[in-house]
């Protein structure tokens, strides 16, 4: 339906009436306050990220954003460097297609006298040769340093100094110390709601030497968790019916703490345990 008092621009033709002879309506140019927009739109998209990393806290006792330092354990060195290499990878792959996005945007933009359509290219095989190749040489390269570090951190074939079973149930955990036949019965932590310390003292607390290495095996009494300490930047599943080992060397002093990081029912949440690596002489006693 058409409204009263519209005006439409007459079509140009060049030969006999019909569809085929209307010829494409020229394109006008774009105003020079638009076409400067596009860049600047884009830089400010880029930026976004950087403002929101600003924001992130960095009180943590480790390094890079990771709640573990560097030298806590024997393994937490591969872990630290996996890490950091991956997000080189990441941010120069990230720097370079950014940079072509924006050049594009500068070298390519539209013109104050441009008029026609750009000249239009279905493919590029050189370019989509590079887009190919690069990445399944950075997938290359991560995946056989993920699996060399991976398969360093879960040998177990050296000689354990203690050996230690820790058995998780809902929603605690138990530490038998099988060296010295001791044993501890871990209780539910009951966490304040107004968020009071003090729920420390009632939790497990697993005893570690510094400078041995321990043994862990690990089974589970009722359903799925994970055992995690996230100082040592480690963990490793308990199932029920399959029994899971894994070795460490503590190499800092220290409290720090432990906690169920599978999710295994109501009050996942409360099954927590302190840790405290302490020197030999303590540790025996």
């Amino acid at each position: 339906m058409l409204l009263a008092g519209t005006v439409f621009p007459a079509a140009t033709r060049t030969g006999p009436p019909g569809p085929a002879s209307v010829e494409r309506p020229t394109l006008l140019p774009h105003k020079e306050s638009r076409a400067r927009r596009g860049p600047s739109r884009a830089l400010a998209l880029l930026l976004l990220p950087l403002l929101a990393l600003t924001g992130c806290s960095t009180n943590q006792p480790g390094e890079f954003w990771l709640p573990g330092a560097r030298d806590m354990t024997n393994q937490t060195g591969r872990i630290t460097d996996l890490w950091v290499g991956s997000w080189i990878a990441a941010m120069v792959v990230g720097v370079l297609v950014w940079g072509l996005i924006l050049w594009c945007l500068v070298a390519y933009r539209r013109r104050r006298d441009d008029t026609g359509l750009p000249e239009q290219i279905r493919y590029h095989i050189p370019l989509e040769i590079m887009y190919t190749v690069i990445p399944l040489m950075m997938i290359g390269v991560l995946f056989f340093y993920t699996a060399q570090y991976q398969s360093a951190i879960a040998d177990t074939s050296k000689p354990a100094d203690v050996h230690i079973n820790v058995v998780g149930k809902q929603w605690s955990w138990n530490f038998n110390y099988l060296d010295s036949d001791v044993y501890e019965v871990g209780i539910q932590g009951e966490l304040d709601l107004e968020g009071k310390p003090g729920v420390e003292k009632e939790l497990p607390t697993l005893y570690l030497p510094v400078d041995k290495r321990v043994e862990f095996t690990l089974q589970s009494q009722d359903v799925l968790h994970s055992f995690w300490i996230p100082a040592f930047l480690y963990k490793l599943d308990l199932i029920p019916g399959v029994t899971n080992t894994f070795q460490v060397v503590p190499q800092k002093v220290g409290d720090y703490r432990g906690k169920c990081y599978e999710l295994c029912g109501v009050y996942h949440s409360r099954m927590l345990f302190n840790v405290k690596v302490v020197s030999p002489e303590d540790f025996e006693s």
